[in-house]
This record gives C-alpha cells, structure tokens and sequence, in this order.
C-alpha cells in the first residue's frame, strides 16, 4: 500500500506541475517585457509599418516647413523669385525687369511698360500686347515673354503682384 501512495503522491506533483506551467506560460504575453521574443514576421508586417508611418509623417511635416519658408521669395545675386503672387512695392521710377515668364498685376498707383522693341509685355487679360511706354492697367495680367521687359512705376507708390524671377533697379 505504500508503493501505491507513492506514485499517487509523483502523479498529483506531476500534475500540479504541468497545470502550473501552463498558467505561467498563459499569462506571459509574446513581446512583452516578461517574454522579449519577437518574430520576424511581426517586425515585417507590424512594426515595419509603424515606421514608415512615422517616417512618412515626419518628412510631410518638414516639406510643409520648407514650403513655407520658402514659398514668399528667394533671393539670390539680386534676382528675387516668387513662387506665388508677391506684392511688390515700387517707388516712382523704379523698374522692375522680368525674367521670361515673369508675371506681373498693377493693383496700386500707375506704371509703364518698358521694352526697347516689340512685343513689350502680353496682356494676359485682355488677350494682346502692350508696346514699351504704354500703360498698364490696373488688374490686368502681364507676362514677360522676351528678355530685357519690365515696368516702370510712375506714381509716388506702386504695388505690384509679382510670379517669378525679377530684379528692381
């Protein structure tokens, strides 16, 4: 009779064992601080992704910056580039000369068109050409298209909306 109580006694241990183990073994979760394993495919489809999330926000983010700081103008050798519609302000007799594509709107006060020969600047608005010395008139659109065109301010205070490279002299 002792025989048998002994191996009952190995066989509720071994139990109790095997049912200890595998509540341990239950309650640890993978990846965590208690169980550090990680397996290639959770770095592959989960946290791989999360970075290049993070990655992807964060270079957004600084584009936005740049965009910003840059998007009024940018001045290099004295040539001024405007992205978008910058207002200008001239005093009279001030030229301001256009690379080609330069556009130009006069919002406020008078200015001529300058240009040794024809065409001068192209009147966007009104579909047609402005010789040199004409006047522009006020919010209408003009692009320069050949080298060496530009305006002149003739009143006390001239404000122009401005796209693209130009210099003022």
């Amino acid at each position: 009779m002792k025989k048998n109580r002994w191996y009952l006694r190995m066989a509720a241990m071994l139990a109790l064992s095997l049912v200890l183990s595998c509540t341990v073994s239950l309650a640890a979760e993978a990846g965590s601080s208690q169980d550090p394993l990680v397996t290639l495919s959770y770095l592959n489809d989960t946290f791989l992704g999360q970075i290049l999330e993070k990655v992807d926000a964060k270079i957004a983010q600084r584009n936005s910056q740049i965009v910003q700081q840059l998007g009024g103008q940018i001045t290099s050798g004295g040539t001024t580039t405007a992205s978008a519609f910058t207002v200008v302000t001239l005093s009279s007799g001030q030229v301001l000369t256009g690379d080609i594509g330069c556009e130009v709107m006069l919002r406020v006060g008078t200015a001529t068109c300058v240009a040794p020969s024809s065409p001068g600047l192209i009147d966007e608005s009104a579909a047609t050409t402005l010789a040199g010395g004409a006047a522009l008139v006020q919010n209408h659109l003009y692009m320069m298209t050949v080298e060496g065109r530009g305006v002149k301010a003739t009143a006390a205070t001239t404000k122009l909306l401005v796209r693209g490279s130009y210099t003022i002299a």
